[in-house]
């Protein structure tokens, strides 16, 4: 194997963007040579096999390996604006733009975007040196307890990422709403939240679907109201880190939560609420206003679980509510 006391940039050699950065990049030189290593090509080298160990995502940010540590992503482009010898302009914009960490963060989300656009419209694939798309999207989100779920809740949890995974369940639901959502139910049907209104044994189909070209999670519900024309009401699910995900809806509006299983249910617990905005999740102040979100899922059988999911207001108590039974094919 090549020495590795000098400086190693591993990168993705379809990207473009990393591609410049890989002819353009220079290193101070007490830091030593600087040797270039293309992912693509050289999936079995010592480096890539440790990178992939460490759970480090080549798809979602380049590395740089000095001195014994693995700079990813943000990381490796602050490495770079540190240490970089400013003698193009690449360099120079390194250094103008991710000096700091709060920019490096800014802008990298838009950075990797652009990568992943110019690697699709190449007609690329992605690189997954972690082999992400072979297992469950919640697999990671329970971790150690994934093994422990009914069956049913690997069934229903079984979507892959970067994948055309379907899976359609079917059940109904008993929703309740009250004042103050029933106040803005318009305003919630127009910025597509969740249905407002009052009826028992509503006949429900839910899709579960991937994305071809992300970790997503996708809910498309319809419900079949008797009182209203049917509602469609969709999400999206990302795992932001752990057992914590984001679950976006229309105009980037998201409530954050935690996955977890006690022994008995799996558990979705309130964490706050975001808005999505140019690639960047913002916190929003919104728990006083809209309540604390709550779901929990129990197992019946091999193919069938209940649900319920609530939202309780700090001053009004519980203000919505649906609840009901789903049946998940073999």
């Amino acid at each position: 194997m090549e020495k590795t006391e000098d400086v190693w940039f591993i990168y993705d050699g379809e990207c473009p963007i990393c591609n410049h950065a890989a002819n353009a990049m220079r290193i101070k030189q007490q830091h030593g040579e600087l040797h270039l290593l293309n992912a693509r090509e050289s999936g079995n080298h010592a480096l890539v096999l440790e990178i992939n160990e460490m759970g480090l995502d080549l798809d979602e940010g380049m590395v740089i390996y000095v001195d014994q540590q693995f700079y990813h992503g943000t990381k490796a482009l602050k490495f770079i604006a540190d240490h970089g010898d400013n003698k193009n302009l690449f360099m120079l914009f390194c250094r103008s733009l991710f000096w700091s960490d709060f920019l490096a963060k800014l802008f990298y989300p838009w950075m990797r975007g652009a990568r992943n656009w110019l690697v699709r419209r190449k007609g690329k694939g992605r690189i997954d040196n972690l082999n992400l798309k072979n297992v469950p999207i919640f697999q990671s989100i329970f971790a150690k307890d994934w093994d422990k779920l009914p069956p049913v809740f690997k069934k229903h949890y079984a979507n892959r990422p970067y994948s055309e995974d379907r899976l359609v369940v079917q059940g109904s639901l008993d929703v309740m709403a009250k004042a103050p959502l029933t106040w803005v139910a318009p305003l919630m049907r127009l910025i597509g939240q969740i249905p407002i209104s009052n009826e028992s044994s509503v006949p429900v189909t839910v899709s579960f679907e991937s994305e071809r070209d992300s970790r997503s999670f996708i809910f498309n519900r319809v419900f079949i109201f008797r009182k209203n024309r049917p509602y469609i009401f969709c999400s999206k699910m990302i795992q932001t880190h752990g057992n914590e995900v984001v679950e976006l809806m229309r105009m980037g509006l998201g409530w954050k939560l935690a996955y977890s299983w006690d022994g008995e249910k799996v558990v979705l617990s309130h964490r706050g609420y975001v808005l999505k905005l140019f690639g960047h999740l913002i916190p929003l102040p919104l728990t006083l206003i809209l309540g604390y979100g709550y779901a929990e899922e129990h197992a019946i059988d091999a193919n069938n679980f209940r649900m319920t999911t609530n939202i309780t207001h700090p001053w009004w108590g519980k203000i919505y509510e649906y609840k009901g039974c789903f049946e998940v094919p073999d």
